[in-house]
C-alpha cells in the first residue's frame, strides 16, 4: 500500500509515498515529507499544505503511475484526459528542432 498526496482544487495526484513516510501537510514554512518514502527520504514541499493538499493514505496507485497523470478522489484513480508524459513531450521537442536544423544544411 501506498499514500498519495493530491492537489484539492482538483484532485491531481502529485506524489505517491510508502505508506510507512511520514507527511505533514501542516509544518511550516513547508510541508514535510519523512522516513521511508521509496524515494527521496526526507524533502519539503513547498507549494502544498494543508489548505490546498490532502494526503490519503492505504490506496494503491496505478502500476503507471506518474506525477500529475492522474486524479483521486479518495476512492477512485481517474487518469487525465490528453496526458503527456513530459519526458516524451521534450524527447518530441528535441525531434522537430533536429529536423529543422537538418533542413538548413
Amino acid at each position: 500500500m501506498s499514500k498519495t498526496i493530491t492537489r484539492k482544487s482538483d484532485n491531481v495526484s502529485v506524489y505517491v509515498l510508502h505508506n510507512d513516510g511520514t507527511v505533514d501537510l501542516a509544518a511550516t514554512p513547508n510541508a514535510t515529507v519523512r522516513g521511508n518514502t521509496g524515494g527521496q527520504v526526507d524533502f519539503d514541499i513547498g507549494d502544498l499544505n494543508s489548505s490546498n493538499a490532502t494526503a490519503h493514505e492505504g490506496v494503491t496507485a496505478p502500476a503507471d503511475w506518474k506525477g500529475n497523470r492522474y486524479t483521486f478522489d479518495g476512492t477512485t484513480w481517474t487518469e487525465i484526459a490528453g496526458w503527456v508524459d513530459p519526458a516524451q513531450a521534450e524527447i518530441d521537442r528535441l525531434e522537430a528542432e533536429v529536423t529543422r536544423l537538418k533542413a538548413t544544411l
